[in-house]
């Protein structure tokens, strides 16, 4: 595990080991940097969920009164346990206590599940992006363990920006080991195509993933022609900065936005930019 230090708790400290109204048990925690973290929390019976959606978890406040965010659910639809992926803002008031989660101890989460990045809210198509930058890779680590993603379209690619390279760890490991997977495995050889960047450190590609598609690098490097508005479709999910600048490039494409009442050829999920959710 990796020293958490620098990580301050906010607040006096929460039994979270005894149960909580709405609360669930974690099973399982991995702290994959410093401040980036996974976790693993039992599923409620009466939680139906699209891969790609978001609900609300959190913890006890100093006042009683619960902290809640929305955390998109990384795990897909028929897995049987729920995973998030966060990252711990120092003096943040929930993930600074939430980063010293560990199993056996729960976690407040609301059933009402929501959000704009389901395969329902976009047209059929060829190829599928998936455009993230930090934990904005939860939602579409959900959705690349979904059989239906590889049923409707022929390419899924999945490009993962941060600064460091051991921030891009979670996705990483997570795309290797789909090959060996046995209920979606052999869907996703050949399919499947991981493209990740950084900002700051050395690595493979560096750059950010705006200045690739503007410059079609990106395009040239996975051999794949140009946005197309009959072809491809693109899932967006980062800082509010990408996501302007992801969806201005797609309407240049020709490209317009999709939702779950009138399905488009992209979509972005705003409905949250902050702590723990999306950095």
């Amino acid at each position: 595990m990796n020293d958490l230090s620098s990580i301050k708790e906010t607040g006096a400290p929460v039994d979270i080991a005894t149960p909580l109204p709405d609360g669930q048990t974690v099973t399982d925690v991995k702290h994959w940097t410093e401040k980036l973290f996974s976790f693993r929390l039992t599923r409620p019976q009466s939680l139906r969920f699209r891969s790609g959606e978001f609900v609300m978890i959190g913890l006890p406040g100093d006042n009683g009164k619960p902290i809640l965010r929305a955390y998109s659910i990384a795990s897909p639809s028929w897995d049987e346990e729920l995973e998030f992926y966060s990252i711990a803002v120092p003096d943040g008031p929930l993930t600074s206590r939430l980063v010293h989660i560990k199993p056996g101890d729960q976690v407040i989460l609301k059933t009402k599940a929501t959000g704009t990045l389901v395969i329902d809210a976009l047209l059929p198509g060829k190829r599928l992006y998936m455009i993230a930058t930090g934990t904005g890779i939860a939602p579409f680590a959900s959705l690349i363990r979904d059989p239906e993603v590889y049923e409707k379209f022929e390419q899924v690619i999945v490009t993962h920006t941060c600064r460091q390279a051991a921030e891009l760890d979670y996705g990483r490991e997570l795309v290797e080991n789909l090959v060996n997977d046995p209920l979606i495995g052999e869907m996703v050889e050949g399919k499947l195509h991981y493209y990740p960047t950084t900002t700051r450190d050395e690595s493979a590609k560096m750059g950010r993933i705006t200045d690739k598609i503007r410059s079609g690098e990106l395009f040239t490097d996975l051999d794949v022609p140009a946005w197309d508005p009959d072809t491809d479709r693109v899932m967006i999910c980062g800082s509010m900065g990408l996501n302007l600048e992801v969806k201005e490039l797609c309407e240049a494409a020709g490209m317009e936005e999709g939702a779950n009442s009138k399905p488009g050829h992209f979509v972005v999920e705003k409905s949250f930019v902050g702590e723990g959710g999306i950095l």
